[in-house]
């Protein structure tokens, strides 16, 4: 929907100052002409609220009333627009969107948490309230990926959607496969770079990840996606043994979030995958993020940039609160919301694919024997093997061992790599990892 927009300041409460808030407040002071211009009308922060109020965040914050309490800041006269950026699926995040909403007032919002767990109730609240919620910065960043999905892309139908979707697990995996160094060491050297929180189980098992591929495929089709039925696996496991192998078959390992729609329903998974080395998300490395689209009309389309950080996010933010200023909004979900309950994916068994298999095994006579017989017998057929590899110690009473299979259904690989982790002759638990050739 859109109206016509007023001259007067558009006033802002921002809950949360960390380093988003602070950015956002920096980007509408430095870029205010632009800001206006662009937004038909003032943009001015009139009231905040966070934590610590004695924590010097390097922005000015005079003249705009404190709130201890977030959730009071929604019942000031003075906000026409709430800027939620807490963070977190429940609590003081939770409290201020449905309440700001509730109140029909608008709100815009980086939090992708709230969004993939909340998301269907929210929608409902922000159109029976005609009350807008945006959320541009809560996926990748400064990439303009909702805008592409539920604006750039409105008239097509979407047949897959997902990318590169976390910056700390890019980063990891693109350090490990350029240096050789293992992941604990890698995690290590990004936490003290401050690419990876000090608590980094979020992103490195895949949940950050998993919650923007929730809002996008929502996005993508239509219709609200249920969390909690996504596949998810992290990066823990992979190690630089595996990066060389994959540099060795002509891949690079990648942490994607994707979904398709099918015929058979909905797929959608974050897991590691090897991608070929000359696909163009195989070239996305360190902090940056990818979205891949692809429509029935539009073909396929990929942007990528920064999917973190002050800049980028506070951009993604501002350009939320231009919308709102110039009356210009749409659907949460693009459509019309209902009570329909959210989609469920497609259990990960049902779904098929090429697969790579790492073992450790014991470096002797028979042992391929015995493993191959366990593929045959649960229906996969071998594509490659490698075994060793330039670094391999010959007194070593153990060897890495690949296998690259065909195409395969997921529930037949599972059972094999089931059955194999059992044999005597493996140690150590096996790693398989998707591979992606579209």
């Amino acid at each position: 929907m859109t109206s016509s927009p007023s001259t007067s300041p558009l006033r802002l409460g921002l809950a949360g100052l960390g380093t988003v808030g602070a950015g956002v407040i920096r980007l509408l002071n430095t870029n205010a002409d632009l800001v206006t211009a662009r937004a038909g009308r003032p943009l001015k922060v009139t009231a905040v609220s966070a934590r610590d109020r004695t924590r010097d965040r390097g922005v000015d914050l005079s003249g705009m009333r404190w709130y201890d309490n977030a959730t009071d800041l929604v019942a000031d006269p003075d906000v026409d627009v709430v800027v939620e950026l807490i963070g977190g699926s429940e609590g003081t995040a939770r409290a201020v969107v449905e309440a700001a909403l509730a109140a029909g007032k608008p709100v815009v919002t980086a939090n992708k948490a709230l969004l993939a767990i909340h998301g269907p109730a929210l929608a409902r609240l922000s159109a029976e309230k005609s009350a807008p919620l945006l959320f541009e910065a809560a996926v990748a960043g400064g990439i303009p990926a909702i805008k592409m999905v539920r604006e750039g892309l409105a008239a097509d139908r979407l047949l897959r959607i997902g990318g590169i979707l976390n910056g700390t697990c890019n980063y990891i995996l693109t350090v490990m496969r350029e240096t050789g160094k293992d992941f604990g060491t890698v995690l290590a050297d990004a936490q003290q770079l401050g690419y990876a929180e000090a608590d980094p189980s979020t992103d490195i098992d895949g949940l950050d990840a998993a919650h923007k591929l929730t809002i996008l495929a929502g996005l993508a089709f239509g219709q609200p996606v249920a969390f909690e039925s996504l596949h998810v696996e992290g990066i823990r496991r992979i190690g630089a043994l595996d990066l060389t192998f994959a540099r060795t078959l002509g891949y690079r390992i990648k942490l994607l979030g994707m979904a398709r729609m099918g015929d058979d329903g909905l797929e959608a998974r974050v897991t590691p995958c090897l991608v070929p080395e000359n696909a163009p998300i195989a070239q996305v490395d360190g902090v940056f993020n990818a979205v891949v689209a692809e429509g029935a009309f539009a073909g396929r389309l990929m942007i990528e940039g920064r999917g973190a950080g002050a800049g980028p996010t506070a951009s993604a933010v501002a350009a939320d609160l231009i919308d709102i200023a110039r009356g210009h909004t749409i659907p949460v979900w693009g459509v019309q919301a209902t009570d329909t309950p959210p989609l469920q994916a497609n259990p990960v068994s049902a779904g098929t694919g090429a697969f790579y298999l790492r073992l450790l095994v014991e470096d002797r006579p028979g042992v391929i024997a015995d493993i191959t017989a366990v593929l045959r017998d649960c229906g996969v057929s071998l594509r490659s093997m490698l075994q060793h590899t330039p670094e391999q110690n010959d007194a070593d009473p153990y060897v890495p061992l690949v296998l690259v299979t065909h195409q395969t259904s997921e529930a037949a690989m599972q059972d094999a790599v089931a059955r194999i982790d059992g044999l005597d002759v493996v140690t150590d638990t096996p790693v398989m990892i998707r591979i992606e050739t579209d």
